[in-house]
């Protein structure tokens, strides 16, 4: 009787349990190889636009990025991400980066401009996806390809998690290269997103032309204009 090695045996045993946590081993493992991982990042973000990224990985790659551990963007450091973003980009049959501008959240709100990135996303891919797997409960509206959502795609898909990282990567080289244009909103640090420094900030000087006059932190300009107005309607002394 052969016996197998307690440490081989476990090393096994483990490797199946990480692969069962990713759907490209399970639910979608007899799929076509071509399969879009489609996410965004910034859409809580009060600066910038908000950017998608869709990824094919072969299936050669899911193995190599889930033994470098890769995960959902929001869960790696500065560094890891970047490292895997320089990984996925050498792996992926294709990645392309979609995004929708500041004045287009502002003309049909954060949601449908979401979408609209992830589809100019998907639609720039030179290889075309057989299923196009998005982050999410909402699909792309008026896209000619299958599609399959899933909520908390990036922690359930590899493919998901790749475009999280991609997009996050490339999301943040963009608003770093406004940083030193707008110094006083902390943007290297906050990369947008509403910290207290950032919040006092626009109190302060108001919003930029970058930021989302849709969203209420944005409009103190508009607050205060609205408000003095009301003021000397009535005659009051402040």
């Amino acid at each position: 009787m052969v016996q197998i090695e307690p440490s081989i045996a476990f090393g096994d045993s483990l490797e199946l349990s990480k692969q069962a946590a990713w759907l490209e081993f399970s639910t979608f493992s007899n799929c076509p190889e071509l399969i879009a991982g489609v996410d965004e990042v910034g859409r809580g973000c009060l600066f910038g636009p908000v950017v998608a990224a869709a990824v094919i990985l072969p299936k050669s790659a899911l193995s190599v990025l889930m033994a470098a551990e890769i995960k959902d963007s929001k869960k790696l450091s500065s560094s890891r991400r970047h490292k895997l973003a320089q990984q996925i980009r050498a792996l992926a049959l294709d990645w392309r980066i979609g995004f929708a501008s500041v004045a287009e959240i502002d003309q049909i709100n954060i949601l449908q401009a979401t979408l609209l990135a992830m589809k100019r996303a998907v639609l720039k891919l030179k290889v075309q996806p057989t299923l196009c797997l998005i982050d999410g409960n909402q699909f792309i509206q008026d896209l000619a390809l299958p599609q399959q959502t899933i909520v908390k795609g990036d922690e359930r898909s590899l493919c998901i998690a790749a475009a999280s990282i991609l997009a996050k990567v490339w999301r943040d080289e963009l608003v770093m290269r406004f940083a030193s244009k707008y110094p006083m909103y902390d943007l290297e640090r906050n990369k947008g997103y509403g910290s207290k420094k950032h919040l006092l900030a626009l109190q302060k000087y108001g919003p930029s032309p970058l930021h989302r006059q849709s969203f209420r932190p944005c409009q103190i300009n508009i607050v205060n204009r609205d408000t003095k107005l009301a003021r000397e309607s009535l005659g009051s002394k402040f």
